[in-house]
């Protein structure tokens, strides 16, 4: 039984699948069941929906599904007991690395996003085709997710599209591929989300990888097999996260009490963090993405090619700017590999729907500043009349208050029921009424703006203006064969 849904119509029971209402008295038993496993391994030509367990903290009566799609995605779906007859089409982070799609991965995410089910929402998440990066690929294993809803229960009243993290960058993709006037979808949630894009989204950890090199000189070593910085590894590097971690440690001594490192250790550490504006906490995610996940990038998927650079970027904050600036590796992107990362993953703003976000102010990930760029880009594309930005005191990316999530959507469905647009104050206003059932508190701060996404992360020449990516340049680009980041 849900807990609290203030203002939802009353429920409709889930139809079960077409080809599978014989067993429903399976159902039952296996939502009671807790955390079973996924679904196995895609099978050739199964790939609709099968009764599974669902996650452990579920509410009793959910009927969940797990199940692969045409393209070899994972996917989970759970009904309530007492279906509100809405829908929400999470958007994972990430991204993953590896070749497949990973089927415990949107499991995983239902357990987490329970919320949106206590709340009487249906939920639909895809693990996407594949690992690695590809925006517009996971885009549309999303939007595959949804019409397999569709296909097998019907058309729900209303249809949210949520992302967290990379996902909200992969949702906002929805909105402006599938959610035009008179689509699918009704409404967006993004939380936490990185919403200044590929081309520039990624700028601070182009910073990190070359100030981090500049310093420590161990990533490579130079006896080590050399490759310049903007790949993030080389092709064929054996180096493990295990490894990437050591080496960090040899230089910064990060994991260890600052009365355990060394003075050079410190001094590295201070200037690190210094130049690049990242937080201790988080400064190992962030070089392992700029090794890692830039080798994806580069390696697999723009064929080697280079869309990042630093040419024009003067560093500043470290204890001699002057030699960190005269020795710091330099480069420029290729036109043509900056043009596929921007088509893959920037955002023109073209928004015709209703879009809400949520952003801790002090996470150490997707910095706040990223909302700042969204906002921009909206207002540049004459679209900001569709975005209401709310923010949290809280200090975490990736796991927020489950009383601000159900705040959220009560929040962004009110809007698009009513038309009645919200604002901070009046969604922070609603909150304590869902904190009494989850006592997990509620850290809006209605007043808070972020600063400019340039005051953050320090801008390429040309790349201050939003959107990155204009309505005008994706149509242009799409006509170009081969553009942006294959599936």
């Amino acid at each position: 039984m849900n807990r609290f849904r203030p203002a939802l119509r009353l429920p409709r029971s889930p139809r079960l699948p077409r080809s599978r209402r014989r067993v429903a008295g399976l159902l039952l038993a296996g939502t009671l069941a807790g955390a079973l496993a996924p679904a196995p391994a895609a099978q050739a030509g199964d790939t609709g929906p099968r009764p599974a367990g669902c996650p452990a903290g579920l509410p009793a009566g959910v009927a969940c599904y797990t199940g692969t799609d045409a393209n070899g995605a994972h996917y989970a779906i759970a009904i309530p007991e007492r279906w509100n007859g809405g829908l929400v089409v999470h958007a994972h982070g990430g991204p993953d690395l590896g070749d497949a799609s990973d089927p415990a991965r949107s499991v995983e995410d239902l357990g987490r996003w329970r919320v949106m089910v206590d709340q009487g929402y249906a939920w639909a998440g895809s693990s996407y085709r594949r690992g690695g990066y590809g925006t517009r690929m996971a885009a549309a294993d999303t939007e595959n997710v949804r019409r397999v809803f569709v296909g097998e229960f019907g058309e729900p009243r209303r249809t949210y599209v949520h992302g967290q993290s990379w996902g909200g960058d992969v949702a906002a993709k929805v909105v402006e591929t599938y959610a035009g006037k008179g689509g699918p979808y009704d409404g967006a949630l993004l939380t936490n989300g990185v919403l200044g894009g590929g081309s520039r989204g990624y700028d601070y950890r182009v910073d990190l990888r070359v100030v981090y090199q500049y310093y420590c000189a161990n990533l490579p070593r130079p006896e080590e097999p050399q490759y310049p910085l903007w790949q993030g590894l080389r092709r064929g590097s054996t180096l493990t996260s295990a490894g990437l971690r050591a080496r960090l440690q040899e230089c910064t001594g990060y994991a260890s009490p600052p009365g355990e490192r060394t003075a050079l250790q410190q001094r590295n550490l201070d200037d690190i963090l210094n130049v690049t504006g990242i937080p201790e906490r988080t400064l190992e995610s962030h070089l392992r993405f700029s090794v890692f996940t830039f080798r994806d990038i580069v390696h697999e998927r723009l064929g080697g090619r280079n869309p990042f650079s630093n040419r024009g970027v003067r560093y500043s904050g470290s204890h001699d700017d002057k030699a960190l600036n005269a020795g710091v590796e330099r480069f420029a992107a290729d036109p043509a590999a900056v043009r596929d990362l921007s088509y893959d993953s920037d955002l023109t703003g073209r928004v015709a729907i209703p879009v809400l976000t949520l952003h801790a102010t002090d996470d150490p990930t997707a910095f706040v500043e990223h909302e700042a760029a969204y906002h921009d880009t909206l207002r540049g594309a004459g679209r900001d009349r569709w975005l209401v930005q709310t923010f949290t005191g809280e200090h975490e990316h990736s796991a927020l208050s489950d009383a601000e999530y159900a705040t959220s959507l009560a929040a962004l469905d009110r809007w698009v029921r009513t038309g009645q647009r919200p604002t901070p104050r009046s969604v922070a206003a609603s909150c304590p009424a869902f904190d009494e059932v989850y006592a997990t508190g509620c850290f809006y701060d209605p007043g808070f703006r972020p600063a400019p996404y340039a005051s953050r992360v320090r801008p390429r020449p040309g790349g201050t203006s939003w959107p990155a990516m204009s309505a005008a340049q994706e149509q242009a680009w799409s006509r170009v064969p081969g553009v942006g980041i294959a599936p």
